[in-house]
């Protein structure tokens, strides 16, 4: 049986939000999987249409309340749930339904930092532990092996496909990272927030949670990881920005060369990480990452380029964060977990204008 042939089943818990209708976007179209189950306990009762009327009229079911769900009816949930939340339901899961998790609940390793940037102990630390975080381009093997995978926040996604090269290969300082980070509304979610009004939002661009934001330790660990070091070992300086669009994430990561490495050095560890990878692109000299080359895709664009002070050089990637950020890399990892190709459903080219 190839793996066009075989079709699962999958449920989207947190439907309603826009991680939820993108991924009933991307798996619409996906030739192996049927979607049964769609939870939003808000708009429970309401057809999809209601809710997302572009996705109208594709026969999909209508949502239900996570209480009324029959989980026998899936082999693969996506979570899109606020954390704490999901780990709680996670765990009352039969151990047949397979997990893609996009809340940041399993994320973190250490129990201890999830407490300090989550506010809360961790209430499901058996599966935590089973966890295999999702960035699918560094974790691939354990990918298709797992049962939970837990997909990485859009900022990290972004950041540590633009870092994890140059810190494995030894080519930057993992101690003197600064990441400049850029996304669209739709990171703040669908709920009604008063920064994300039209007229609050638009027309400017807000710097936020500096110096606390959660996805800053998930960055950290991964970097930790990449350099061989204990997690904790590694600070880096992030600060997130909203823009005044809907979708699209960059990132400008500032690094200090180490050993008189150079830009060429850069460019040839990207070209070595990524040169097979479906999804990750490194552009021609001097061509700039922007939002625009990856709009509704699941690529991330990357370059690299001197810095004006000797020993520096700018890294910059660009996503959309809705795709690779969240949903689309979801599919690619679900993709793997279940033996279809990789890139299955997730084939569309940018969309631009």
């Amino acid at each position: 049986m190839t793996s066009t042939q075989k079709t699962i089943k999958a449920g989207i818990l947190g439907a309603s939000g826009y991680t939820g209708a993108e991924a009933m976007r991307l798996l619409l179209r996906h030739p192996g999987v049927d979607l049964t189950l769609l939870t939003a306990d808000r708009k429970a009762g309401q057809s999809v249409e209601e809710v997302y009327p572009h996705l109208g009229g594709y026969g999909l079911p209508d949502m239900i309340s996570v209480a009324d769900a029959d989980w026998s009816s899936v082999d693969v949930v996506f979570c899109g749930l606020p954390h704490g939340t999901t780990q709680e339901i996670i765990a009352t899961l039969p151990g047949s339904v397979k997990v893609v998790d996009l809340s940041a609940d399993f994320r973190l390793r250490d129990p201890e930092t999830y407490a300090e940037w989550y506010g809360h102990e961790h209430r499901a630390l058996e599966l935590q532990k089973k966890a295999v975080y999702g960035l699918t381009e560094f974790n691939r093997d354990d990918v298709k092996a797992a049962r939970l995978v837990a997909c990485p926040g859009c900022y990290p996604t972004a950041a540590l496909l633009a870092m994890l090269p140059l810190v494995s290969a030894g080519l930057v300082d993992p101690e003197d990272i600064v990441i400049d980070a850029k996304s669209g509304i739709t990171g703040a979610g669908r709920g009604l927030k008063q920064n994300t009004l039209f007229s609050e939002a638009g027309e400017g661009l807000s710097p936020y949670s500096v110096a606390k934001h959660r996805h800053a330790p998930e960055i950290e660990q991964e970097i930790a990881k990449s350099a061989g070091v204990a997690a904790g070992d590694i600070r880096v300086n992030f600060v997130p920005h909203l823009i005044p669009m809907s979708r699209g994430e960059l990132v400008t990561c500032h690094v200090r060369l180490t050993g008189g490495k150079t830009v060429a050095d850069l460019k040839g560890a990207y070209h070595n990480a990524f040169e097979n990878e479906p999804f990750v692109r490194l552009l021609s000299d001097g061509a700039m990452p922007q939002t625009q080359m990856v709009r509704g895709s699941n690529l991330c664009v990357i370059n690299a380029f001197e810095d004006r002070i000797p020993g520096r050089a700018t890294v910059i990637a660009a996503i959309d964060n809705l795709v690779k950020g969240s949903s689309g890399q979801a599919v690619q990892n679900m993709n793997l977990m279940f033996g279809f190709e990789e890139t299955l459903g997730l084939e569309q080219a940018p969309l631009f204008p």
